[in-house]
């Protein structure tokens, strides 16, 4: 492993109420602080000395991407409840008063999409697993109660229910056992995706607890994967961070023990990519055999752009990242600030794949992360004197609907899938019945169960 010199940086975390001492907050105006004071008492707020000395052209804001990217704006809420939040802020009310009225606002966002909490969350002998999702037959999430934090928060974040304290919303568990026990009873499962938050908060003897057990022969099958942005918001837990040698060692014994790790690291934007401590971090991660691939959603203000994401790809090949996928926005938090219509996000990709090296072409997208699996939107064409879009079902909850191509009708204002309508005059898509009978089915088992437990303190 590359050995890191350089003096230890201590990591320094920001919210709304430290807000005051973030470096370069004072040259905001007054009404962009007080946006930024109503914002987050709705959606989450986190940042840190790093994002803030090294990635953020201050000079630039609010135009900024990195300062979109992890700083709340006004256009995130819709303009009734930013009034309503502010006016509660300006007459001084309470904090109960507030957030009383900001957890009215949080339940009408989406919190949960695609049946997360309904369809996802898998049972052992009949008792729901917190901190567990199941959506794909041969892939498992599993959320560390200690990792549903962040190094700095994105503002796009579809997982931002984990963030402010709506605890029947969370997903988490400190129940390793409930991992390898589920683990052997569906051997066809082949993948864990440690995720969050971001798992990369752990404490290395904690990350340690949940993936040893994995090295066991018996689950030589498991590739395990780990998704974080640390890498972009705070590289030193790879460099600097005391136990970041411990950290890249506990890398070396997964690969040693034959098995794949990759490391699923979220780049937004190439200026994550652009510092000596990133590539650094990037360095030492390879270093251990692990993979490093690259995933992001295409959202406004940020990377909606082909430059944006030529230029991502290009640092992601150079430093031996390989580009994985381009999601679409989730239709969840601040949707309305980030999402693009579909074809504008097929517009992007296709005009950076066209100049991308034949390593970057890896990159699948714009993908959505829908009820039935993951769509792809591969083309817009016309067929039988229709314009359509083209779209593939890259992975389905039944296995079988998987790689299938099937038609939408064509709008240039479609941003989401359930926006979408089938072509052709077709009344529903191939899949909609057979997906249809596995949502009874599963929110059947749901209201059986006595209470469904998204929290577990262990």
């Amino acid at each position: 492993m590359t050995t890191a010199t350089m003096p230890t940086p201590t990591f320094k975390p920001f919210q709304r109420q430290t807000a005051g001492d973030i470096p370069g907050f004072d040259s905001l105006s007054d009404e962009e602080r007080f946006t930024i004071d109503v914002v987050a008492r709705v959606l989450p707020f986190r940042t840190n000395n790093y994002v803030c000395e090294q990635l953020i052209d201050w000079s630039n804001v609010p135009n900024d991407p990195l300062f979109q990217l992890t700083f709340p704006q006004r256009d995130m809420l819709d303009p009734r409840d930013f009034d309503t939040i502010a006016a509660l802020v300006r007459k001084g009310a309470g904090d109960d008063e507030i957030q009383a009225k900001a957890r009215e606002v949080q339940l009408e966002l989406n919190p949960h999409p695609s049946g997360q909490v309904q369809l996802n969350v898998p049972s052992l002998d009949g008792a729901p697993l917190a901190g567990m999702q199941h959506k794909y037959d041969g892939t498992v999430l599993f959320f560390a109660s200690q990792g549903q934090t962040c190094h700095a928060y994105c503002t796009y974040c579809f997982r931002w229910p984990q963030f402010v304290q709506l605890d029947d919303l969370k997903f988490a568990t400190r129940e390793a056992d409930n991992l390898t026990s589920y683990l052997r009873a569906h051997p066809e499962v082949t993948d864990v995706i440690f995720t969050g938050g971001d798992p990369m908060v752990m404490r290395t003897n904690v990350v340690r607890r949940y993936i040893e057990p994995l090295l066991d022969p018996e689950f030589e099958r498991v590739t395990i994967r780990i998704g974080t942005k640390a890498p972009a918001y705070w590289p030193y837990r790879f460099t600097h961070d005391r136990d970041a040698d411990d950290l890249l060692r506990l890398f070396e014994e997964v690969v040693g023990a034959g098995r794949h790790l990759a490391i699923m690291a979220h780049y937004t934007h190439p200026n994550e990519l652009s510092t000596d401590a990133s590539e650094l971090a990037v360095r030492r991660i390879r270093e251990t055999g692990a993979v490093i691939r690259s995933q992001s959603p295409v959202v406004q203000h940020v990377n909606d752009s082909s430059e944006a994401w030529a230029d991502m790809i290009r640092h992601q090949i150079k430093l031996g990242i390989v580009p994985y996928y381009m999601f679409v926005e989730r239709d969840t938090g601040a949707k309305r600030y980030f999402e693009i219509p579909l074809e504008r996000a097929l517009e992007i990709y296709n005009e950076c794949w066209r100049g991308a090296s034949g390593l970057g072409r890896t990159l699948r997208g714009p993908v959505m992360s829908a009820t039935p699996g993951k769509v792809m939107v591969e083309d817009i064409t016309e067929i039988k004197g229709e314009t359509v879009f083209a779209l593939r079902l890259l992975q389905g909850r039944n296995p079988d609907w998987s790689n299938r191509l099937f038609f939408a009708e064509y709008s240039p204002d479609v941003a989401w899938y359930d926006q979408l309508r089938p072509a052709f005059g077709e009344q529903e898509w191939f899949f909609q019945r057979e997906l249809d009978g596995l949502v009874d089915e599963l929110v059947d088992q749901v209201s059986n169960r006595s209470r469904l437990p998204l929290i577990s303190t262990g």
